[in-house]
């Protein structure tokens, strides 16, 4: 009995302490549930997911110039996802998708299992639901409570959203290797297709990559990736989502992954730098993750002639002060021909056969090219001296699809082109090749803008009664300054030659620096400058001496563009803009640009100025330095623009002390742009490299093809300009009978009124003032 009875005790005991164990364990649950609870981010979040989507910018015609961001992602809806991808993934990660909860209860038995036997984790027990929950509410960290959570999160969203909604989550979260987040980037990643295009094998190659994106990645790992592959295809067919044909046909199918990187539809770097940056600047970080897409002021067109104006002017300028290699150099100091990069246009060869009349070369991707003399001889030298067999080279491509003898050029340049209207960025190029240099010359250059500066002298002189038939001395001038040695400044015209008494237009015209000096002495410095002002130059940009005549400032070619679309929109100061649009990822609205217009039918009002571009000089001065302009083409020193059998074409070349940079600044009514060429140290061009010569070229190509088919504009006289007939030699008035006269434009405050006689001559001042010592040339 008494044994019975301790048996008895024990066993109550042991009773007693299964129930303490119990009720603790539960409680201890109790507690880490409502701790967990508590600690569980909220699944309403997953209704308005924010997927992490790279920036894209879009010229305006739609074409891809950029993307920014470290993850590429292109979302889809569950409807727009193939039937049989959509098999793929629940064979390969989860049979019983649209059977369990959110949890497959077996599956984690197993896992449980493994791991008390074994000790070790088994993955496979989560559910595509788990994924979505780890993926999207929780961090990646691999820990018993992170699990937990896992589960708990699972069955609440299994209890909120139908499967479809589950689906559509983890497709387009799901990391799948090489920055590819979601199926429909993988797809673009590895095939470069649509999902629509996908072959059943390529579905199983996209549906096996979840589980070990690196482990099975088609592209680093092919053979496993396609034992994986080929794992997907065994279990759709057990779950008799595909036949046994099909099944046996994607199986003997090799891989056919290969990276795909969306290639870029138009060139233009710079451009997407700057809008880079604004974006940056405004949104921070979120501007690579939140899916902008930007829509640009480019042309497609427009940018892309542009870019290959600015190289072949570059070539040019290059191919006419000589090849600098010798035969068997290396420019390129490169001992690994595979390893010499790309640069502009330029790609690198190496040579393979030479005779007298062409060299025989291999590209980097094993293309075998022929360069013939005639695309040689520009180096002046014969074949032997400048390569032999062996030898690593550069070659480009010309327009007749012909190879050419090349070198990476050591000037720069830059191009800008402008919709007048409205100041639209039309194509801007700032270098030769962004990835060599990603300085941007076209709108941070601070270069002297030499002639270019003077229609700002002539609108100013104009304005103070001076008229374009206004006889000013070309003499030498002596200028005091207390800098210089001998404490004078002798400025001098381009040619070193002076013509006497001159004309405001002829001056123009052929650029006379002198005639800029004694005008801007005339009229004061001061009025010059507050006339630049208005054309939107800073104080900080402009000497306040003589030297300001011949363009002693400052300048980048953006801001040239905008100062003579003042000229070509009647004018008006119009602000550059880059920027159309911006839109979400959802093609919401986020930003439409509203520039201020030229408006010249419009008033004055206060309304009219509040929502057009501000009028900066009056019809009839525009008029007046329109005619000047056209005259710099027609007659004057870009001459050259000539062939492109136009008469609305207007425009000034400019060149500075020393040939250190050459412009031409032009336009139509239509269109306005800006081209330069310089060296980044201010070196010297050289030699008769001035603007009409370095610059001029590379805005003739450009104009080629923007000016086609559109017609030209007649120059339209406004209100307040009249014809007068004067001698052209004192621009008085001139007999009807002379010979000698000319009919010219006049503001009609301003016509003459009195008549030249054969024995008049102009008397010109030539009183000395002080100016800093400078050389602008045309």
């Amino acid at each position: 009995m008494a044994e019975k009875g301790l048996l008895r005790r024990f066993f109550k005991w042991v009773c007693v302490f299964f129930i303490i164990i119990t009720a603790c364990t539960i409680i201890s649950g109790y507690l880490l549930y409502t701790r967990l609870i508590a600690d569980l981010p909220d699944i309403n979040s997953l209704r308005n997911v924010q997927y992490q989507i790279p920036l894209s910018v879009y010229s305006k015609d739609n074409l891809l110039i950029a993307q920014f961001g470290e993850k590429k992602r292109i979302p889809i809806a569950i409807e727009d996802v193939p039937q049989q991808l959509i098999q793929a993934f629940i064979a390969a990660e989860d049979d019983k998708f649209f059977e369990h909860p959110g949890v497959n209860y077996k599956g984690l038995l197993r896992a449980g299992l493994q791991l008390a036997l074994t000790g070790k984790k088994k993955q496979g027990g989560s559910t595509i639901t788990m994924q979505v929950a780890r993926n999207f509410l929780l961090n990646s960290e691999k820990t018993y409570i992170r699990k937990i959570k896992e589960i708990i999160l699972a069955i609440r969203i299994e209890a909120e959203y139908p499967k479809n909604k589950i689906l559509e989550l983890y497709f387009n979260q799901i990391y799948m290797g090489h920055r590819a987040y979601g199926i429909a980037a993988a797809a673009q990643t590895y095939y470069g297709k649509s999902l629509n295009d996908l072959t059943l094998a390529e579905y199983a190659m996209i549906a096996g990559l979840p589980k070990a994106p690196s482990a099975y990645n088609p592209i680093t790992n092919e053979t496993r990736a396609i034992q994986r592959r080929n794992y997907v295809l065994r279990r759709m067919l057990e779950l008799n989502y595909i036949a046994q044909d099909d099944y046996d046909k994607a199986f003997n199918q090799p891989s056919t992954a290969k990276l795909q990187y969306r290639s870029v539809e138009l060139s233009a770097p710079y451009l997407a730098e700057m809008v880079r940056q604004t974006l940056y600047d405004q949104y921070g970080e979120l501007a690579y993750t939140s899916g902008f897409k930007v829509y640009t002021t480019l042309s497609g067109v427009l940018q892309t002639a542009a870019d290959q104006a600015l190289r072949d002017t570059l070539h040019a300028y290059d191919e006419r002060h000589g090849y600098r290699s010798t035969a068997g150099s290396n420019p390129d100091k490169k001992s690994n021909f595979m390893d010499i990069p790309i640069i502009g246009d330029t790609l690198p060869a190496t040579v393979l056969s030479l005779n007298d009349k062409s060299a025989t070369a291999r590209l980097q991707n094993e293309t075998l090219i022929e360069i013939p003399w005639e695309n040689i001889k520009w180096s002046g030298k014969p074949i032997s001296k400048i390569m032999k067999v062996g030898s690593f080279i550069r070659v480009r491509q010309l327009k007749n699809s012909t190879w050419a003898l090349t070198q990476i050029p050591e000037a720069e340049g830059a191009f800008v082109s402008l919709n007048p209207t409205n100041g639209a960025i039309l194509a801007l190029i700032g270098g030769f090749d962004f990835l060599r240099n990603k300085y941007n010359r076209a709108t941070q250059a601070k270069r002297q803008p030499g002639s270019g500066f003077k229609p700002i002298i002539y609108t100013a002189a104009l304005e103070e009664g001076y008229t374009v038939a206004s006889v000013i001395n070309d003499a030498p001038i002596v200028i005091d300054d207390t800098s210089q040695q001998e404490n004078e400044w002798r400025p001098e015209n381009y040619n070193r030659k002076f013509l006497g008494p001159t004309s405001l237009r002829s001056a123009l015209t052929h650029s006379r620096n002198i005639i800029s000096i004694r005008l801007s002495k005339e009229i004061g410095v001061d009025k010059v400058i507050s006339t630049a002002l208005r054309f939107g130059f800073t104080q900080e940009q402009l000497p306040k001496t003589l030297s300001l005549a011949l363009g002693s400032g400052y300048a980048s070619p953006l801001q040239m563009a905008q100062v003579y679309a003042t000229f070509a929109n009647g004018g008006f100061l119009v602000k550059p803009y880059f920027i159309e649009r911006i839109e979400s990822n959802e093609g919401k609205f986020i930003y439409q640009a509203q520039p201020k217009r030229a408006c010249p039918l419009c008033d004055n009002s206060q309304e009219t100025m509040n929502h057009y571009a501000p009028r900066i000089i009056s019809p009839a001065i525009n008029f007046l330095m329109n005619s000047l302009l056209r005259d710099v083409v027609q007659h004057g020193t870009a001459t050259r623009a000539k062939v492109l059998n136009r008469q609305d074409i207007a425009g000034k070349t400019g060149t500075t002390n020393d040939q250190r940079d050459a412009w031409f600044n032009g336009y139509t009514s239509s269109i306005v742009a800006t081209a330069w060429v310089g060296f980044d140290n201010f070196a010297p061009l050289g030699n008769l490299e001035t603007g009409g010569l370095a610059a001029l070229p590379m805005w003739i190509e450009f104009m080629q093809t923007a000016l086609k088919n559109i017609p030209e504009t007649p120059l339209e006289m406004p209100d307040g300009i009249v014809k007068a007939f004067i001698n052209p030699q004192t621009g008085l008035l001139a007999p009807a009978e002379s010979k000698s006269g000319i009919w010219e434009f006049f503001q009609a405050e301003h016509v003459p009124t009195k008549f030249s006689s054969p024995y008049d001559e102009s008397i010109v001042d030539e009183n000395e003032t002080t100016a800093k010592p400078v050389e602008a040339l045309f």
